[in-house]
């Protein structure tokens, strides 16, 4: 059996977040959707339905039967029974939409399903990049308990100060945490297998800080945060989500944010998450090709892979910024940032596609993660058929 996610009408909704990858491999929460997933049915084998140009890493389904999955949700308990208990040619729909089927991928073709079931209840779904920040703590609440229970956390280390019930925080082995304080009052903690709280730090969750990631000297942590496996966080942030492998090293502001992989910000980056005026954020849509009003007060900076900006910058409220772009001129940059802007300036030139794999290189190099032919095609593709 395989899992098969699929991005449906998704995929163009969350860019530029998933112009690199399917929606399951978004992280919220402590997980990636597709980690959620193999963890609640226990299936190891999993296949993407998502762009061909994305194929060449994230792999299109064998023809064997298998199990169908719109991943970007959070099931209930009685949900996951029912897509355990799913027999061949049954489905689990919910608002008139397919999220759950077990069909023969030789044939794919929904006229396969012969029975449908409605889902009851209502579920936490994730339809836009502001839901992975806004929804964070239910994901949070959600993966704790999904991976901590019937578990023991390692014992907090006495130099620490902990405001809160010990049973609201996980300490995975190898993880280390001193002189600092923690506040599971406002929402659960998890820290990961080998993950570092440097001295100074102050928490307040809910917070995840994934295997391997660190908060540097002095952080100030404010929930709901995640904080992706092997990046490095200083300064203060408030409710932002890191895929992984980014770095916000230094002081400086980023609130109600999502930032990829493989991105840094300079020391004194800021990111404005709301506006003079106390009016709603608008952020720009891929999709509708244009600004729209996102309902929040606060939205922050939305960034792709691969993007960097340079020391003080300054960047306004509801930023969107694509993949692989250079942000280090004077003055505010734009609330959209083009994919391989070299600037971030709306008249600046392109970042050189090669000149960007080799600077993605460098980076990947030293976590000891090396940039693939694959890597490289979605990079080429996006450079040339996604100027925005």
């Amino acid at each position: 059996m395989q899992l098969v996610f699929s991005d449906a009408q998704y995929w163009e909704d969350f860019l530029p977040l998933t112009f690199t990858r399917p929606v399951a491999e978004m992280r919220c929460g402590i997980l990636t959707f597709a980690e959620r997933w193999i963890k609640l049915l226990n299936i190891s084998e999993k296949a993407y339905i998502t762009e061909e140009y994305l194929e060449g890493k994230y792999p299109h389904p064998k023809e064997v039967e298998s199990l169908f999955i719109v991943p970007n949700f959070l099931p209930t308990l009685k949900v996951v029974e029912q897509i355990k208990e799913l027999k061949s040619g049954e489905a689990l729909v919910y608002e008139n939409e397919l999220l759950a089927a077990r069909i023969n991928m030789k044939n794919f073709s929904l006229s396969q399903i012969e029975k449908m079931t409605d889902i009851e209840g209502e579920l936490i779904f994730f339809k836009q990049p502001t839901d992975l920040f806004s929804l964070n703590d239910k994901a949070i609440n959600f993966d704790f308990e999904l991976l901590t229970k019937g578990r023991k956390s390692q014992p907090l280390s006495e130099t620490n100060g902990l405001l809160g019930n010990a049973s609201d925080l996980f300490i995975e082995e190898g993880a280390v945490v001193e002189f600092s304080t923690l506040n599971t009052k406002t929402g659960k903690i998890y820290i990961g297998k080998d993950a570092e709280i440097m001295e100074g730090c102050h928490l307040r969750g809910p917070i995840a800080l994934c295997e391997g990631a660190k908060f540097n000297l002095g952080a100030k942590i404010y929930g709901a945060t995640t904080i992706g496996p092997h990046s490095k966080v200083g300064g203060e942030v408030n409710n932002i989500i890191i895929f992984g492998y980014s770095n916000k090293g230094h002081d400086g502001f980023v609130g109600n944010s999502v930032i990829g992989e493989w991105c840094n910000l300079g020391a004194d980056t800021n990111s404005s998450n709301l506006k003079n005026n106390y009016a709603n954020v608008k952020l720009w849509n891929y999709r509708q090709k244009k600004f729209i009003d996102t309902g929040l007060q606060f939205a922050g900076l939305i960034m792709g892979d691969h993007s960097k900006t340079a020391i003080n910058t300054q960047l306004n409220t509801g930023t969107v910024v694509g993949v692989a772009a250079n942000i280090f001129k004077t003055g505010f940059p734009p609330n959209l940032v083009s994919n391989f802007s070299w600037g971030g300036m709306k008249a600046d030139a392109r970042f050189n596609l090669e000149k960007a794999c080799e600077v993605a290189e460098k980076v990947m190099s030293r976590r000891k993660v090396s940039l693939t032919d694959a890597d490289k095609d979605i990079l080429k593709h996006i450079y040339e058929h996604f100027t925005d």
